[in-house]
């Protein structure tokens, strides 16, 4: 039992280290991308930027009234 598993281990072993270097990449990488996907990058690139700003709007408002002194309260004067 210990040598068909021996066996099995180090036949698989073999056979990942020969699949391997079929499996790496043989063609060079391409100069950049075609227009279509510089656009599509791009559009996505928008939508982030997009719900950037709003949230650095909120998180500077958050910050403001987390760190301002408060201001003495007036006493409320009945109108007559």
């Amino acid at each position: 039992m210990k040598d068909m598993m021996r066996n099995s281990v180090m036949t698989l072993v073999c056979v990942l280290f020969a699949v391997s270097s079929s499996v790496a990449a043989t063609a060079p990488a391409e100069e950049g991308g075609s227009l279509l996907l510089m656009l599509f990058i791009g559009f996505f690139a928008l939508i982030v930027v997009f719900q950037l700003v709003p949230a650095c709007l909120l998180f500077v408002g958050m910050l403001k009234g987390l760190f301002a002194r408060k201001q003495d309260a007036k006493p409320e004067v009945p109108n007559r």
